[in-house]
């Protein structure tokens, strides 16, 4: 699945997103609205990891869908 279908499938990937990174709250998932560069964001800052770590767990969550 390609970034433009998880960004308009938003919603209903929510869940899943959740599921992964617990740490990221509704509000966070609602500033994000499905942008690839925001996830990475807000993963950085709640688990406080380097942005290439966010990147890789974001491309590794993208690979199953």
């Amino acid at each position: 699945m390609n970034w433009d279908t998880i960004k308009g499938n938003w919603k209903q990937m929510t869940g899943s997103v959740k599921e992964q990174w617990g740490k990221l709250t509704d509000d966070d998932l609602t500033i994000i609205e499905g942008r690839r560069d925001q996830l990475i964001g807000q993963i950085q800052e709640r688990y406080g990891i380097a942005k290439e770590e966010a990147e890789a767990q974001v491309k590794s969550w993208e690979s199953r869908y």
